[in-house]
C-alpha cells in the first residue's frame, strides 16, 4: 500500500557556515535572484505540502531561523556529519511515522517534479526503506560513486577517496539527498558508526544499516543542474546564471518577448504579462510586477513598481520601489521615478526626476524638471493634476499642488501651489549689460 503525501516530513540542512565562502554571512542566506537560497528550497518544500518542515542550523543563527519562520528549527551543536544533523532534527518531529525528505539550504535548484518523482520511486517500492536520489555530473571528482544491483536497488555508495582507480570512473554519483521511511528511524540514525577519517556521522551509511534490517534502498536519477550545491562565490555565480536561463525561458514561454534574452535579469517574485516586450540589459529588482502589453526598453532597471498595460519605460529608465505606472504612460530616457503614482497616458520622457509625487493622467512632465522632494530633514509630496504641462528645467519646490490644466513655463522654479488652468511663469528677470563682460575672459 502507498503511503500519501499526507505523511511525509522534511528536514532542510542548513548548518553550514560557508566558511569556503569567506563571509561573515550564513551560506544559505546568500542570494540567488534576489533571495536567499534557503528560501528557494523552502517553498519547494512547502510546494509538496509536508506535515512539518524544520530546518537544521547552527547556534547562533538567528537570521537563518527568521529567514525559515514560521516554520521550526533545530540546533545542530556540533559540526558532527549529515547523520548528526538529521538527529538534531528527531525531536521537532517527535513519533513520526510517514517518509521523512532530507534537502540541503545549499541546493537551492531542485524543482518539486524532481522530489515528487524521488517520493513516487520510494513509495512504489515494495521493501524500500530509503531512497537516494543519484546525478551524473560532468566530472564525478569529490562525489560519492553508486553502484546497483541488477534490479536498480542501491548496492553500495564508495565514497571516493576509498574508491580504486576502477570505481572512480563511474559516474552515477550521490546527490546527498535521500527520502527515508521515518519508522525507526531515530535508532537507525543511532547505529550509525563515526569510523571516518573526519570521525563523523554520515547520512551515506544509513543503506548499510537498511541492510541489516533486510530492507533496500532505492536509487533514482535525477538532473545534475538542479542538483548543484554552492560552496564558493563561483558556484554561486553558476547557479545564478542557471535560474535566470531558467526563468528567461519561462517568461518567454508564457509570452513574453525577450529581444537579448542573456542580458535580462529577474528576481524569484518578478511577474510579467503576456505580449510584453522586454529590450537588452533590463534589469528587475525585487516586487516587480509588469501587466500585458507593456514595452520595457535597453538599460532600464525597475524595482518595487507596478507598471499597467500599454505603458513604455526607457531605455536608460530608473523606477524605484512605491510607484505605480498607469495605462499608457510612457516614461523615457534618464527619468529616475519613485514613490510616485504616474496617471493613465501621462509622459515624462527625457532627463527628469519625479520622487514622492502624483502626475495626473495625461500631464507631461518636461525635460530636465525635477520634484525638489528633500529639504535635508524630511521628504514632502508633490502632487500634479491632470492635463498639466510642465516645462523643461522647472523645479517644484515640496509640498506643493499644481491644480488641473495648469501650464508651468519653462525654467520656473515653484514653492507656492498653482490653482486649476492658471499660467505661471517663474524665472529671474534676464538682464543684459551692455560691454560688461569685455576682459573678464582671459583666453590661455
Amino acid at each position: 500500500m502507498t503511503k500519501s503525501v499526507k505523511d511525509l516530513a522534511i528536514i532542510i540542512l542548513a548548518a553550514g557556515k560557508g566558511t569556503r565562502m569567506k563571509s561573515s554571512l550564513p551560506k544559505v542566506l546568500h542570494k540567488i535572484a534576489g533571495e536567499p537560497m534557503i528560501r528557494h528550497i523552502l517553498k519547494t518544500a512547502e510546494s509538496l505540502k509536508p506535515s512539518k518542515i524544520v530546518t537544521v542550523i547552527s547556534e547562533n543563527m538567528d537570521d537563518v531561523k527568521q529567514a525559515v519562520a514560521p516554520h521550526p528549527t533545530a540546533i545542530q551543536k556540533q559540526q558532527k556529519g549529515t547523520a548528526d544533523a538529521v538527529k538534531s532534527a528527531m525531536a521537532e518531529l517527535g513519533d513520526f511515522k510517514g517518509d521523512v525528505l532530507v534537502l540541503y539550504g545549499d541546493v537551492p535548484l531542485v524543482t518539486k517534479e524532481t522530489l515528487v518523482a524521488l517520493l513516487e520511486h520510494h513509495r512504489m517500492g515494495k521493501n524500500f526503506g530509503a531512497t537516494v536520489l543519484a546525478m551524473v555530473p560532468p566530472n564525478p571528482t569529490g562525489y560519492g560513486r553508486i553502484f546497483q544491483n541488477a534490479d536498480g536497488t542501491l548496492k553500495e555508495i564508495i565514497e571516493e577517496k576509498d574508491a580504486n582507480d576502477d570505481e572512480r570512473l563511474v559516474r552515477l554519483v550521490n546527490s546527498g539527498l535521500m527520502v527515508m521511511e521515518g519508522d525507526n528511524l531515530s535508532e537507525r540514525l543511532d547505529r550509525i558508526k563515526n569510523k571516518n577519517a573526519q570521525k563523523e556521522f554520515y547520512l551515506v551509511d544509513l543503506p548499510n544499516i537498511l541492510k541489516e534490517d533486510d530492507l533496500e534502498t532505492g536509487v533514482i536519477r535525477g538532473d545534475y543542474y538542479e542538483l548543484r550545491g554552492v560552496n564558493s562565490r563561483a558556484q554561486l555565480a553558476e547557479l545564478e546564471m542557471s535560474w535566470q536561463h531558467r526563468k528567461r525561458l519561462e517568461i518567454m514561454n508564457d509570452g513574453v518577448t525577450l529581444l537579448d534574452p542573456n542580458t535580462v535579469y529577474f528576481t524569484a517574485d518578478t511577474k510579467i504579462g503576456r505580449d510584453t516586450i522586454i529590450g537588452p540589459s533590463v534589469i528587475f529588482g525585487p516586487n516587480v510586477e509588469i501587466e500585458d502589453n507593456v514595452e520595457i526598453r535597453a538599460f532600464s532597471h525597475i524595482e518595487g513598481a507596478k507598471i499597467k498595460s500599454g505603458a513604455c519605460i526607457g531605455p536608460f529608465a530608473r523606477i524605484r520601489p512605491d510607484t505605480v505606472i498607469e495605462q499608457d504612460a510612457r516614461i523615457g530616457n534618464f527619468v529616475e521615478v519613485k514613490n510616485a503614482h504616474i496617471g493613465e497616458g501621462a509622459k515624462a520622457n527625457h532627463l527628469g526626476y519625479i520622487g514622492d509625487a502624483e502626475l495626473g493622467a495625461q500631464s507631461n512632465f518636461g525635460c530636465g524638471a525635477i520634484t525638489v522632494n528633500y529639504d535635508g530633514q524630511k521628504k514632502s509630496k508633490t502632487i500634479i493634476g491632470d492635463n498639466v504641462m510642465i516645462g523643461s528645467n522647472s523645479s517644484l519646490i515640496a509640498p506643493i499642488e499644481i491644480g488641473n490644466g495648469a501650464y508651468i513655463a519653462a525654467g520656473s522654479t515653484l514653492s507656492k501651489n498653482v490653482e486649476q488652468d492658471a499660467l505661471v511663469i517663474a524665472r529671474a528677470e534676464t538682464k543684459s549689460l551692455a560691454g560688461k563682460a569685455k576682459g573678464r575672459l582671459k583666453l590661455k
